[in-house]
Formats: C-alpha cells, sequence, structure tokens
C-alpha cells in the first residue's frame, strides 16, 4: 500500500517548499522469524539537529512496548549516522547535519538508507530517507577572468566559448540562464551539454576596430532558479588584435572514448585534431581543455601539440561512469575552436562484496530447536551490473543454513540439533562471492558457542591410582593431585572434590590426608612412618555443581616410601659406662683367629638396612680386621711383645642408604694369656669423669635456684609499686577528703576466671534528724547505668534518672539489696536487687558484707536531733572482665547501717542508722 502525506514547514528559515512522501512495503518471509518493512521518507536537507523525520511506531504499526523490549536500534554500513531513533517516543530524527551537495554531489534522486532491527523475535525494517535540495549554493565559475585576443579582422558571427558556471544544487535550484553585460560588439548565446549542463557563447555582432576600442571590459553573469535568486558573475577582457582571417576548426564535433576503471597513468584515450587555414603563426594551433573542473585536470591531460588525451590519475567507476570534456583549439591570432569529447568508463571488477553482521546470538543453549535464529548479515557490492550481484554460503557439514529475507540481506539459522558435549562451538564461516568475470568475495567467520545443561558426570582420568611418597614429609605437603574432567560447562563443569571418610579396616582417611575440594590437591595431614604404616587405601568423590548435581568415585593407594631416616643399632658388644667388656686373645692366637663378631641391625628396610662394617682407625701394623659384611674380627698377623696388653679398637657400622647413617662401638680387647693379667691393666682407671660429671650437675642446679629467687623478687617489687599507686592515685581523686580506710577482700567471685577490673567510684553518705531518710550519694563514669529490681528474680526497674522510684516516706520504708554490676563490653551498669517474694532490707555490718534481712515493717528515726551528720566512704565499683557482675567494696565505721533507696531520682542511695530502727517483732531486728 502507498500513502502520501506531508508536514508542515522546514525548521529553516528559508522560504521553500517541499513535501513529504513515505510508503510502507510489508511482507512475511515463510522461512524465517524475521519480518521485513520498508519506510520512505523525504526531508529537506540543512535541516537542525533534532528536527523531526517521521514516526517510527505508527508507520510501522508498532507499539512503544515492543520497541522498548526488542531494542529497537539503528544499524547502518556508513561512517556516519545522520538519523536517530528515540524508542521512547518511537520517532526519527535529525542527529547530524545533512548536506545534499556533500552526500550525493551531483547524483540526483540523494538519499541514503538505513535498518531498524528489534529482537525478541527478530524484525528487520529498512527506512530510507530522500534528502531535497535546497537553494543554498550560489552558481560559481571557475575562474575569475575570461581573456580573449581576437583580431579586428574577425567575420561577424565568430562564436567565443565563455564556459560554465558550477551550482551545487540540482533541479530549479541549479543554474539556469546566462546574461552578458550591455555592449555593442557581442551577443550571448546559451547552449546545453548532453548531460544537461548550461554553458554560454558571445557571438561577435559588430566589427571591431582596434584603433577605435583596442581593449573591451565585459561581464557574465550566471543565475539559478531559486527563491531568492543566487548569482555568480565573471569578468571577460577582450583584446583586439590585428586580422587572423581563419578560426581553428576541429575534425569532429564531438569525440567518443572508453577507458577501462582502474586504468594506469598515461593510458592513452583519444587524439583530437582541429586545423586553420591560415599560415605561419596565425596556423600554429595550441590544444586545451575549456574549463575543465579542478577533479577532472588530476585525471586526464591534453597535448597542447598534438592534442593526445591521457590518463593522468585514477579512474573509479563507482565514482563517475561517464566524462564529458570540453577542448579548444586557439592559434596565434586569438581565434579558438571547440570540440566535445565524451569518455566512456568500463566498470572492472575491483570491490569485493562488504559483510555486516547486523545480529549475532550466541551462545546459544544445546536443545534450541531447529530454525532458531543465529545471526542476521547485511551484504554490500559497490560494483554494478553482474560485477554487483552477490551470493552468500556457509562452509557444508555445520548444522546451519543461510537464506535471503531481503534484498542484500541474509539470515543464518539452525537444521540440525546441538549436541554440546560433541562440539561446543562452531566456526561458521560465510563466504559472499560476486558474480563478475573474475569473481572476488569476502570471509567472514562467527564463533557460535553453545551453552550447556548438566548431562556429563565428573569421571576421572583413571579409575585407580598409586602414588608413592617418602616417609619423614613434613605436615602439609602436597603429595599428589586428582583431576576429574567433565565434559559439561560453566556451573555444570565445576567439579568438587571429597574423600571417603572410612577406610576397609575403619580408620578416618581425614587423620592422614587433606583434599582441596576445589584443586583436587592432596596435602598429608602429618607425617608418615614407614616402619608403622606403608600403605593408605581410600576413595576420592568427584561431584559437579549442577542440579541435581553428578559425581564418580576413584581409589587412591598411597604407598609410603622407606628412607634412610634409623641408624644402625648395635646389639652386640653391649656398651655400658657401669663396666668394661674386654675379649681376651692369647698371644699364642694364630693369624685368622676370630675375636668376637660386632652385630648390629637398621630398621629401615631395602638397601637402607645393608650394613658394612670398618675400622674407624688402622695403625700400619694392624694387628686386626673387620669383615666389611660379617662384623667378624680377626687377626692379621702374628701377636708380638711389642704390642700392648690393652687394645681398643673403634668400629664403624654404616648402611647403604643417601646419604648413609652409621654408628660406631668400641671393643676392648686384651693380649694375654691369663685373666690376671687382663684384671690389673683394666682396674687401674681413674675416677676423674665421674667427678667431673657430679661437678657439672651442682654448678646448674645452683645457677637456676638464683634466676628463680631474682624473678621472684623483681615480681614483688613490681606488685607493691603498683599498689601504692593505686592508693594514691585515690587520694588525689578524693581531693584529701577521704580517711585512711583498711581492705577488705572482695565478697564475689570471678566467674569467667579472667581477672577483675577495678573501677573506683566515691560516695557520699549523709544523715538527717528529722528524716527517715539518709542518702548515699555517689559518683559514677558518664555510661549509662540502670537498676534492676529482681523479685523473685523477675522483675527489672529502670535506672531513677530515667524512671523515677516511687517510694512512700510516710507509710513503710522498703529496703533492697543492690548489687552494682558492669560489664567490659557495654556502655551499661546494673544495679540488681535480688530478694524474696517478701520485702527485705540489707543491713551492713561491722565486716562489709550486705547479709539478707526479712522485715515485715520498718521505722525509721533520727534520735539523736542534732541535724545532718554527713559521712563519707569509700567505695570501689569493681568490675570483671568475664562476668556479668561487679561488686561494691566500702569501707566505714563498724556501725551497722542501712542502705535503702531514694525515690526523688537523684541517683541517691539512702542510709539510715541501724540505732534508730524500731520493729515490733525484735527478731525482725538484724
Amino acid at each position: 500500500m502507498a500513502i502520501e502525506g506531508g508536514p508542515t514547514r522546514s525548521d529553516t528559515d528559508r522560504p521553500i517548499f517541499w513535501r513529504k512522501y513515505w510508503q510502507v512495503i510489508l511482507f512475511l518471509a515463510s522461512f524465517c522469524d524475521v519480518i521485513g518493512a520498508q519506510i520512505r521518507y523525504s526531508i529537506p536537507e540543512e535541516m537542525k539537529v533534532g528536527s523531526l523525520i517521521g514516526n517510527v511506531a505508527q508507520d510501522l504499526g508498532l507499539d512503544l512496548k515492543r520497541l522498548r523490549s526488542g531494542r529497537a536500534r539503528i544499524v547502518t554500513g556508513e561512517s556516519v549516522q545522520y538519523t536517530e531513533l528515540k524508542p521512547d517516543k518511537g520517532i526519527l530524527v535529525v542527529r547530524e547535519r545533512i548536506d545534499r551537495e556533500h552526500l550525493c554531489g551531483e547524483i540526483t534522486p540523494c538519499s541514503f538508507s538505513f535498518e531498524i532491527i528489534l529482537e525478541n523475535p527478530m524484525e528487520l525494517h529498512q527506512v530510507t530517507v530522500e534528502i531535497l535540495d535546497i537553494n543554498d549554493n550560489a552558481p560559481i565559475f571557475r575562474k575569475t577572468e575570461i581573456s580573449f585576443e581576437i583580431s579586428e579582422a574577425a567575420t561577424l558571427g565568430s562564436r567565443f566559448v565563455l564556459g560554465s558556471a558550477d551550482d551545487p544544487d540540482v533541479g530549479i535550484n541549479a543554474l539556469q540562464n546566462y546574461a552578458l553585460s550591455s555592449n555593442s560588439h557581442f551577443a550571448l548565446k546559451q547552449q546545453s551539454n548532453p548531460d544537461g549542463t548550461k554553458y554560454a557563447e558571445m557571438v561577435l555582432q559588430k566589427a571591431l576596430d582596434r584603433e577605435e576600442n583596442p581593449r573591451l571590459a565585459l561581464k557574465l553573469i550566471a543565475v539559478d532558479g531559486g527563491n531568492p535568486q543566487r548569482s555568480g558573475t565573471v569578468n571577460i577582457d577582450v583584446t583586439v588584435l590585428d586580422a587572423n582571417d581563419n578560426v581553428p576548426v576541429f575534425n569532429q564535433t564531438m569525440y567518443k572514448s572508453t577507458v577501462m576503471e582502474n586504468a594506469p597513468k598515461g593510458t592513452y584515450v583519444t587524439t583530437v585534431n582541429a586545423t586553420d587555414a591560415d599560415t605561419d603563426a596565425y596556423g600554429l594551433i595550441v590544444y586545451s581543455f575549456s574549463d575543465l573542473k579542478e577533479d577532472l585536470k588530476e585525471i586526464f591531460a591534453i597535448d597542447e601539440s598534438t592534442g593526445t588525451i591521457s590518463v593522468v590519475g585514477a579512474i573509479d567507476f563507482e565514482q563517475n561512469k561517464r566524462y564529458e570534456i570540453r577542448v579548444e583549439a586557439k592559434d596565434q591570432g586569438g581565434f579558438t575552436g571547440t570540440s566535445k569529447v565524451i569518455i566512456e568508463v568500463i566498470d572492472v571488477n575491483d570491490n569485493a562484496p562488504v559483510m555486516n553482521v547486523l545480529s549475532f546470538s550466541s551462545p546459544v543453549s544445546e536443545d534450541s530447536p531447529i530454525g532458531t535464529t543465529i545471526a542476521i548479515i547485511n551484504v554490500k557490492d559497490a560494483d554494478s551490473g553482474k560485477n554487483g550481484q552477490v551470493t552468500c554460503s556457509i562452509n557444508k557439514g555445520l548444522p546451519f543454513d543461510i537464506k535471503s529475507s531481503l534484498a542484500n540481506y541474509y539470515t543464518v539459522v539452525t537444521d540440525a540439533l546441538f549436541d554440546r558435549e560433541m562440539l561446543s562451538e562452531y566456526n561458521i564461516t560465510i563466504t559472499a562471492v560476486d558474480s563478475g568475470s573474475t569473481p572476488l568475495s569476502t570471509v567472514k567467520t562467527l564463533s557460535l558457542t553453545i551453552s550447556d545443561i548438566n548431562d556429563n558426570p565428573p569421571i576421572f582420568e583413571q579409575k585407580m591410582y598409586s602414588v608413592y611418597i617418602m616417609e619423614n614429609n613434613p605436615p602439609g605437603l602436597s603429595i599428589f593431585t586428582v583431576r576429574a574432567r567433565d565434559l559439561d560447562s560453566n556451573q555444570n563443569a565445576r567439579v568438587s572434590y571429597y574423600l571417603d571418610e572410612k577406610q576397609s579396616d575403619g580408620t578416618s582417611v581425614s587423620s592422614y590426608l587433606s583434599i582441596n575440594s576445589e584443586t583436587g590437591v592432596l596435602h598429608a595431614v602429618r607425617s608418615f612412618d614407614f616402619e608403622q604404616i606403608k600403605q593408605l587405601s581410600f576413595v576420592v568423590k568427584a561431584q559437579d555443581g549442577g542440579s541435581p548435581p553428578l559425581s564418580s568415585n576413584a581409589t587412591l593407594h598411597i604407598i609410603i616410601q622407606d628412607q634412610n631416616d634409623n641408624v644402625p643399632q648395635i646389639l652386640y658388644p653391649i656398651q655400658t659406662s657401669a663396666s668394661l667388656v674386654a675379649e681376651i686373645v692369647p698371644r699364642s692366637a694364630d693369624i685368622g683367629y676370630l675375636v668376637t663378631k660386632v652385630v648390629a641391625v637398621d630398621v629401615d628396610s631395602g638397601q637402607n638396612a645393608w650394613l658394612s662394617y670398618k675400622l674407624k682407625k688402622a695403625a700400619e701394623r694392624a694387628l686386626f680386621e673387620v669383615g666389611a659384611q660379617n662384623g667378624e674380627i680377626k687377626t692379621i698377623r702374628q701377636i708380638t711383645d711389642k704390642d700392648p696388653i690393652k687394645q681398643k679398637l673403634t668400629i664403624i657400622v654404616e648402611d647403604n642408604g643417601q646419604p648413609s647413617r652409621s654408628a660406631t662401638v668400641n671393643v676392648n680387647v686384651a693380649l694375654a694369656d691369663s685373666f690376671p693379667e687382663v684384671l690389673s691393666e683394666f682396674t687401674d682407671r681413674t675416677q676423674d669423669k665421674e667427678y667431673n660429671d657430679n661437678l657439672t650437675f651442682y654448678l646448674v642446679l645452683a645457677l637456676a635456684v638464683v634466676s628463680f629467687l631474682f624473678i621472684v623478687s623483681i615480681i614483688s617489687i613490681l606488685s607493691v609499686k603498683c599498689y601504692r599507686w593505686r592508693r594514691e592515685r585515690m587520694f588525689y581523686k578524693s581531693n584529701g577528703n577521704l580517711p585512711v580506710i583498711p581492705y577488705y577482700p572482695p565478697l564475689y567471685a570471678d566467674v569467667g576466671g579472667t581477672g577483675t577490673l577495678q573501677h573506683v567510684y566515691n560516695y557520699e553518705v549523709c544523715r538527717t534528724l528529722d528524716s527517715r531518710k539518709s542518702d548515699l550519694k555517689y559518683a559514677r563514669p558518664d555510661s549509662e547505668s540502670i537498676i534492676s529490681l529482681d523479685t523473685c528474680g523477675k522483675d527489672t526497674l529502670p535506672h531513677p534518672s530515667r524512671d523515677r522510684l516511687a517510694m512512700d516516706d510516710t507509710d513503710h520504708q522498703h529496703v533492697y539489696n543492690y548489687e552494682v554490676c558492669g560489664t567490659t563490653d557495654s556502655r551499661r551498669s546494673d544495679i540488681k536487687c535480688r530478694r524474696p517474694c517478701n520485702e527485705s532490707i540489707v543491713s551492713l555490718d561491722a565486716t562489709g558484707t550486705l547479709p539478707h534481712v526479712h522485715s515485715e515493717k520498718l521505722l525509721m528515726d533520727d534520735q539523736v536531733s542534732t541535724g545532718t551528720l554527713q559521712h563519707v566512704y569509700n567505695y570501689e565499683v569493681c568490675r570483671t572482665t568475664d562476668s556479668r557482675k561487679s561488686d561494691l567494696k566500702y569501707g566505714r565505721p563498724y556501725t551497722e547501717s542501712i542502705i535503702s533507696l531514694d525515690t526523688n531520682g537523684e541517683q541517691t542511695l539512702p542510709r539510715a542508722d541501724l540505732d534508730t530502727l524500731v520493729s515490733g517483732d525484735s527478731k525482725d531486728q538484724v
């Protein structure tokens, strides 16, 4: 269907008339879920930025919600985006300044196109905006002055080409007419080229007379047809020469030639030829281009002498398909002849197709149905004809197909189901090929990722692992890494590792090993000892992060390898410090006589337990040797009289480990024929060693005792200093008004066992003559405190400053037992009252305790009647670090006192003398 309409006026101030029309073509593609529509708008150039172009939502029949949910956007292959879509309003506005002459040049009509894409479902709409010309350019001559040298003998009717003016505008706004300033010799003739451009010629109407007017000054005016009308002028300077009878004449009024696109420089185009009947200098002709545009001067050149036209620049068919050039032949007398050259450009397939991916969906779920749209692609080829016809295809063997939904638009859809475990990513290669004789192509690859569902459990590289580790490893050593591979991806492939806690023998694996749940690295919890345990067998479980999770198991055998960590142990001879054992060898012993045998063992295994024996020191005339393998000590020569009776052999027993370990043993040998000789030799040993050992022991013991006494003295001195400093600090705080009060031990237990933190408070006890109350005033920190009255362990009363305590002073006085409690991590300190459900009082006895007293009635009376007696007491509030109780310690005279709570809310604890209390039952008075 076609609909026409027009807006009001342009936002510009130029009085032009224009109309707007748009056309919508809507069709459904039977093979794709893309809906295609085409809209065309017409607007004038030079509209202000933000000016309305059209209501896209209304013209396409879409509501604003669809534009927002589908993320409507403009896709264009141009470097400059002239329009902008407002999805919230559904309108299309101007984004950049639009200059028709810059955008299209002389091409008419001028338009540009772009696409509007919507998603979910995918929709593609093409929009074409036609730019209408306004008269914003005046005609301009290429030269500021035109000069002619004309002979006075020029015949009437001679024509002189004045060239043409350029006007970038088109239609009625383009160049329309020329006008020549008033003169008596020349008239103006207006001519048209085949392409529609106009140029002017000056025709001689009256003979020139050099002697009368050797020079003429004229003006040529070019006028367009716009409203308001614009014009351009150029000066014409005519110099009158002596007689030149003939004008150069071309042999053709129009030359035609062709040239291939991208022709190299120097390529021959054509040759123009003109003749002049005059002789000598008047017959010499010079060729040149007439009013050649600046861009053409860089493409073509003409030989002044021969008239040969050749290529000097790049020829691009996509920019200009045809060139029209005027040439002129001028003799030395000033006469000029003109002709036209038309050059047709032959297109060459020199532009490969250009692909733009407008939309691409990745990743795609592996359970996507057949026909799911993957991508939308726009393909363009700047060539014309068959060279610009493009076909697209994708590589075979992939579960995709490519279809054309609109001209130059293609959609890539699925035509098979995916299996991500077989192939998780596809490289879709799209090839666009044109139809030229030598086809050119463009290849673009799209990488499509398939998203996963959890359908594969983790798989270990092996079902069973054997790991070897040396004993005496440090705790925390990384001994092995198990890896399980999950064919799924993302969270479904995130594998966690766990150990089966029980072995076949029932022991816990976690006491030996730990595993990193993320990396699968096994760590030794403790050091292994080959002599205690030689192998561990357990199960490792790998579980993925899917929902529900899938898992698999693998068996791991940890084999402990022996390390040479034990020295050989000497079994014989036994070495003791209490007695000395010697082997007796008769002096008549033969060579090879077996003296004794050294017996040793090594608890290691393998080559670490292979033992070898050797003498530590061997003299020049050694008497004995030891068997390297069996440890047998034998004589290697005859015993002589010079050999001493006492022989001491040091045998080294060494294992075969790396590095090797060794032990030494001393073997005493006596060379004697009888036992008495041996006894006399070995009983002469000195007692120096035993004496030295005893002396060392007593020196160490004395040093330890002195060090202990020194430390105890330092601690005692520091304790006394701290105690005195604290007493002085308490005295300074009370301004010297407190008497010396003996220290009473606290009557509380530290429940938490973490120590007591003491805080000192000042209390002032005031008693009056005619009152049943005595006040105990106290200073406290700035932190807030509350008073808790616990009746049967249930009631709590806030601090008097917050809720005033109501006390009946006309009736019986109620006295409560209060505990000042504070904590180290709170800004509150509590005074708790604990008593039975009946009323109770607290008396302060001479020992500083607060016993619980039952009373049915309490009468208070001051019998002295001498005024107010003020007694000052020093109280210490002690708070513990881990207890909810703090203790109130005080010093006072040995008279018993009563502490009662004042009702006036001044944070006082009244005090009454026990002597003035009268009770009906003497047993109730405490």
